[in-house]
């Protein structure tokens, strides 16, 4: 993945400097943006900015204030050549995470940079709505548990009718539904005290957890079920909660009825050598929580199966 990185600088030495430094690794790009063409430049959207003190006669702190109040922008990295020491506290006290000086070599500037930027790919691969880690995290997660060669559980979890509910009240309702369910697993999850625990987000409103073998996996599942039955009636009107479902119009023009949002639960007991990959691990799970989907409201369904 290219790593496109603007250097707010008025003249082209430390953008030549960089690609000679980055010469091998050609999935870095640098680009020299003037000073002048800031407000121009910050219409798109770069990975790191990085912003050469030396090199340009405005304010810094004006220049660092002005990118954090660019709504594109707003958490983009930044990183700041200075050699004035006085500046380096103030210059972070307007968001900006790092400052460095060139007196401490060429070195300190390419593994910063490296690290800023190998710190945004790991950050790509968490979910923007839930914070919650994504597929890449999931399936290192899978590998870790099936090489301790130890009994754990994976709630595999999802909701009923949310496509429904987002032609009803829009995808920004429907991302707080999201929001809330990644709140309610993770809660419920972390009340087991087990620092061994894991809750991520696959996509959309699928989720998964994963919990140490020797916990109650049936009080999780009820627990998470009554916090969320509760807790989505606020996201209805009081006339789809009266008539206990909700219309979507078809494509046909049809009027059609759907039950109010729910969520369904898919547990798989992964006992000692019973799996020897994820693929198989995801098998079953797609299998057990189809079994809880076929019930009508929120519903947990288990797979005992031992090898």
């Amino acid at each position: 993945m290219f790593q496109e990185i603007y250097i707010i600088d008025a003249n082209n030495e430390l953008v030549m400097e960089l690609r000679t430094i980055f010469e091998g690794e050609k999935n870095f790009k640098f680009r020299n943006i003037n000073p002048i063409n800031l407000d121009l430049a910050l219409k798109n959207i770069p990975d790191l900015i990085i912003i050469n003190e030396k090199g340009i006669e405005n304010n810094i702190i004006e220049i660092c204030k002005t990118i954090r109040q660019n709504d594109d922008n707003s958490i983009t990295p930044v990183l700041v050549i200075s050699e004035d020491e006085k500046y380096k506290l103030e210059i972070i006290k307007n968001s900006i995470e790092y400052v460095i000086s060139l007196k401490d070599g060429k070195e300190i500037l390419y593994y910063t940079i490296k690290n800023i930027t190998r710190l945004l790919s790991v950050n790509r691969t968490v979910s923007p709505l839930t914070g919650l880690p994504g597929n890449v995290q999931i399936l290192t997660e899978l590998k870790k548990r099936l090489l301790k060669k130890e009994p754990f559980e994976i709630l595999y979890l999802d909701l009923d009718n949310f496509k429904a509910y987002n032609d009803v009240y829009g995808f920004l309702k429907g991302d707080e539904i999201i929001k809330l369910t990644a709140k309610v697993i993770t809660k419920n999850v972390h009340l087991l005290g087990d620092t061994e625990v894991f809750v991520g987000h696959i996509g959309g409103d699928d989720f998964v957890a994963i919990i140490d073998g020797e916990n109650n996996y049936d009080n999780v599942c009820q627990s998470i079920i009554a916090e969320f039955d509760t807790e989505i009636l606020k996201y209805f009107t009081d006339e789809d909660l009266k008539r206990g479902y909700i219309e979507v119009c078809n494509r046909k023009g049809i009027i059609e009825s759907f039950p109010l949002t729910s969520i369904s639960i898919g547990v798989v007991v992964a006992d000692k050598k019973r799996f020897s990959n994820i693929l198989e691990i995801g098998e079953v799970g797609a299998q057990v929580k189809h079994m809880a989907k076929t019930t009508l409201g929120s519903s947990y369904a288990i797979d005992r199966r031992e090898e």
